[in-house]
């Protein structure tokens, strides 16, 4: 059952302290104890229990802030994201973007909040309707969202592949995706994402289907946008070596949850939880060294999601288990110095 809206939930958008600075900041997104459940079927037998895809997290994403979810395949981290796009029922907890919770949107609510967010896929060749020029999937959310005019759709459609160095502009307008390049494509599918002036922007993995030299200027023209427009970034990945030079904090996931929040760079040079210890030991260095060398990295595959393990979830894996605590208690996060947090009961 989903949340209905209340007049707490509605109040004046909240304000926060960033420790780090020592600024106030306003709360752009804020995700409350979120569970995400997708009900299996049988066939003849009716219901058969659920998913627990997103089971219990909490965090709060500042004006201007980009944030890093990572974690690896299955975690959970696509399944947040689009119930953030509004996309996913949420089956309990709350998402509420400047005050205002989603789950009690009406459809024209929820359409004018769809424009405020920007959306980078994964697959950018996949994004984009094959039969369209570069110039109607661009002008596309312009007609629905806008009331311009075709010169001034057109002048933005300009500003905007400029913006994301897709140029000469003339040229580019009449091609179709097939046309383009894999860089081509995703600077595409940003464009199309900032083309509606978005508060915030989901980006889904938007590195991992190009070529190494194209992932640096992607996540650098990702980075310009977000300081030129003061936007709001959600980057999710599963890997750890891109989101130094992106993110302020990273947050991790495992099984559908939450287990360590923190600055960037103290999570990759001070990491805490044993799972992301895990995730860091296995991120790939560039180094020569690493041919001849082992990486002893936990054993086993992440939980079923449709039962998952009482207590800590990782505890099946972890090499640090505390029989009798971390199989039957779920642990709380535990706030360990600032802006730190793991859910892991070594920090009782």
């Amino acid at each position: 059952m989903t949340e209905s809206l209340t007049p707490e939930t509605a109040a004046e958008m909240p304000v926060a302290t960033d420790i780090s600075t020592g600024t106030n900041e306003k709360i752009l997104l804020s995700v409350k104890d979120l569970r995400v459940w997708f009900e299996l079927r049988r066939f003849g037998f009716g219901h058969a229990g659920y998913v627990h895809a997103v089971d219990g997290v909490s965090f709060d994403l500042y004006d201007g802030e980009a944030i890093a979810i990572v974690g690896e395949s299955g975690c959970g981290k696509s399944s947040l994201m689009k119930t953030i796009l509004g996309l996913n029922k949420i089956t309990k907890g709350s998402i509420e973007f400047k005050g205002e919770n989603l789950a009690g949107m009406n459809s024209s609510a929820l359409h004018n909040y769809r424009s405020k967010v920007g959306y980078v896929q994964q697959d950018p060749y996949g994004a984009m309707a094959p039969f369209m020029t570069v110039s109607k999937i661009l002008d596309e959310p312009l007609k629905i969202n806008t009331r311009m005019n075709p010169a001034e759709r057109l002048k933005r459609i300009e500003q905007a592949l400029t913006e994301v160095k897709v140029t000469p502009v003339l040229d580019f307008l009449p091609k179709f995706p097939h046309m383009l390049s894999g860089g081509q494509q995703q600077r595409m599918v940003i464009a199309r994402a900032m083309i509606l002036d978005p508060q915030l922007m989901v980006a889904d993995e938007p590195v991992s289907m190009l070529d190494a030299s194209v992932r640096v200027e992607i996540l650098k023209l990702l980075r310009a946008l977000q300081e030129r427009h003061k936007l709001a970034v959600i980057y999710i990945t599963h890997d750890l070596s891109t989101v130094r030079y992106f993110s302020r904090r990273i947050f991790v996931m495992y099984a559908g949850q939450i287990i360590e929040k923190a600055k960037a760079d103290d999570l990759l040079n001070n990491p805490k939880h044993p799972y992301t210890n895990a995730l860091l030991t296995g991120t790939s260095e560039p180094d020569a060294n690493n041919a001849n060398s082992y990486k002893n990295v936990p054993p086993g595959e992440p939980p079923n999601l449709i039962k998952p393990p009482a207590g800590c979830r990782f505890h099946p894996r972890c090499p640090f288990i505390m029989k009798g605590l971390c199989d039957v208690e779920e642990p709380p996060n535990f706030h360990i110095e600032d802006e730190h947090e793991a859910a892991c009961w070594l920090f009782k």
